[in-house]
């Protein structure tokens, strides 16, 4: 199977369970909807294809924690979207939650949607006990405070912001989440994976600042220009465009030559360059 229907079947998997019994229809449909259809599934597919370059010996494991780390994502979108943070009302070309269901029942999906997340951990557990709860710390830790996703939003309520700890709570957290799982999953130690993550999120970062920049609303499925409208810090203000691609060149390189010795290396430094054709924009290749 490939791992784009392993990461889409558990993610079923979770949402039905999540649907079942005698669940509020509307809620229950609100799950569904803010995962599916899904974007990249860039987190959940990195994780994956680290599992598989170190074994893949407990795929089922693997794949509770692919999908638990793209509930947290899809949690974190639901609730950037809500009014009190960008009042976003488009979300993968379609309205944003609280657009389509309220404002209520978003804040109730983003929160269901954490809750669910280490449920399906939980379950997946019994296959290895071990393994299953040092993925949920690195989830935990990955998602609240200090250095997790809900920190990175909360510095943008800062008059200082500490940039560095901005990008990799706010961007990063979930890729190093991402390295760390898939190594976990399949029986490795987590720290060695920590760089990797770090370098794809910021990666990611540089180009997701770029996309905001050159791109428009129909080909992100979502609002572009929200840096500027936010006066957030961004590589494409501080670098411009030339330089921010360049930027990110450089730090997919230092991804790929980060990546621990593993059966798989070989392979994963092909996913990272694939990475790097698919987020740079075409207007940035042309600019630069």
């Amino acid at each position: 199977m490939s791992l784009s229907k392993r990461i889409e079947h558990a993610l079923s998997d979770a949402i039905s369970h999540g649907q079942a019994g005698a669940a509020p229809p509307r809620l229950a449909s609100a799950l569904d909807y803010a995962v599916t259809p899904g974007g990249a599934r860039i987190r959940p597919t990195i994780l994956l294809s680290v599992a598989k370059a170190c074994g893949d010996d407990r795929p089922h494991l693997s794949d509770a924690a692919a999908a638990a780390l793209e509930m947290i994502h899809c949690a974190s979108l639901v609730h950037d979207d809500m009014p009190c943070f960008d009042d976003a009302d488009v979300r993968r070309g379609k309205p944003s939650v609280h657009r389509a269901y309220s404002e209520p029942l978003a804040l109730l999906t983003g929160d269901s949607l954490i809750v669910m997340a280490f449920e399906v951990l939980a379950r997946a557990g019994r296959e290895d006990c071990g393994r299953a709860l040092e993925l949920v710390r690195i989830l935990s830790s990955r998602t609240g405070m200090p250095g997790g996703i809900c920190a990175g939003q909360g510095w943008e309520s800062e008059d200082k912001v500490d940039l560095s700890a901005y990008h990799q709570a706010k961007t990063g957290a979930l890729f190093i989440a991402a390295t760390q799982m898939g190594a976990v999953a399949a029986g490795q130690e987590a720290e060695p994976w920590f760089e990797l993550g770090a370098r794809i999120g910021e990666a990611f970062q540089v180009a997701d600042d770029l996309r905001d920049a050159l791109c428009n609303a129909e080909e992100l499925g979502k609002p572009v220009g929200q840096d500027e409208a936010h006066a957030r810090p961004n590589a494409v203000s501080v670098l411009g465009v030339e330089g921010a691609v360049q930027r990110l060149k450089n730090i997919l390189a230092g991804a790929i030559s980060s990546i621990p010795s593993c059966p798989g290396e070989a392979m994963l430094a092909e996913m990272v360059r694939s990475y790097a054709e698919k987020v740079v924009p075409v207007a940035a290749h042309q600019r630069a």
